[in-house]
């Protein structure tokens, strides 16, 4: 009887813990979940309360500080100089592929931050190009011999999300190829020859996700808050994962209830299950959190 109780309790514990992240992730295979022997993949989570004013306007500062931040510790190098050297190359050409939908597009300021930093590793400037549309024909990103890719988190019509991993689609000279089955199949553009083995740096912009929306291009300012946070790694399947469960975490919120995605995000558990690009199980995971904890969520 005590082990029965015992195991139910374990039972009721776990089911709690996987609530809080994505419907998708809930699911993820028990095979894979008891994995053993598989490293960690490290996440940093970091969140300043002060990035943002009430406007949404970014301080160019405290990003650059947040970058740095997490730099150093995802890196686990006590210098920007070392964090930054054992990611790009003085001889590399650098394509930062960032996102500029309109409605919520990739902060210049953090854009700049990054490029910053990028220089002072040695690449000459007109070895950097920071680009989303058409970056499959620009002659950096062509050349290109390492990738740092950042966009804004968003609920998307077709993906569930768009995320790190489906950021990369405009590396396709056909990206409507990649929709079918809610874009199940994203994590294959990093294949491509022009990705293939380039990406350095993943990071994930949370200053003010959007966690609804119907129909394509939707925006709608109600349905963003101020998490004023950074998720950044190595792999983009573990950033893309933590998101996952920030946004649904505050879909609950929100909502006062589960109400999973639609259609499910399902191309970051596939990206792990049926692609091995990288990691999506939380339980393989090591999430690090730094700064403002207040709402954090996950």
């Amino acid at each position: 009887m005590k082990k029965t109780m015992i195991t139910r309790r374990s039972m009721l514990k776990r089911a709690a813990a996987l609530a809080a992240g994505s419907a998708i992730l809930m699911n993820f295979p028990a095979k894979i979940r008891g994995a053993t022997g598989k490293k960690q993949s490290r996440v940093i989570l970091i969140r300043e309360e002060n990035v943002i004013d009430a406007e949404g306007k970014v301080n160019a500062s405290v990003i650059q500080d947040m970058l740095d931040k997490a730099l150093l510790r995802l890196t686990g190098k006590t210098s920007i100089a070392d964090a930054w050297s054992g990611i790009i190359k003085p001889d590399d050409i650098v394509g930062i592929k960032t996102n500029t939908w309109p409605s919520l597009a990739t902060p210049t300021e953090l854009e700049n931050a990054i490029k910053k930093r990028v220089m002072e590793t040695g690449v000459k400037e007109d070895k950097i190009s920071i680009r989303d549309k058409g970056v499959y024909r620009d002659p950096v990103f062509q050349q290109s011999t390492a990738l740092i890719n950042v966009r804004p988190m968003r609920t998307h019509a077709w993906s569930g999300v768009g995320s790190l991993i489906k950021n990369y689609i405009m590396f396709s000279d056909k990206p409507p190829s990649y929709h079918p089955d809610s874009c199940a199949d994203l994590a294959t553009l990093f294949e491509l020859p022009i990705v293939k083995g380039k990406s350095r740096l993943h990071i994930l912009v949370m200053l003010t996700p959007l966690f609804h929306g119907v129909g394509p291009h939707h925006y709608n300012k109600e349905y963003t808050w101020p998490y004023k946070g950074l998720i950044i790694g190595f792999d983009p399947v573990s950033v893309d994962s933590i998101g996952l469960q920030i946004i649904q975490a505050r879909r609950k919120e929100y909502f006062g209830e589960d109400k999973p995605l639609n259609p499910p995000a399902k191309h970051i558990l596939l990206a792990d299950t049926r692609h091995h690009l990288g990691t999506a199980d939380p339980n393989l995971i090591e999430l690090i959190k730094m700064g403002w904890k207040e709402g954090v969520m996950v």
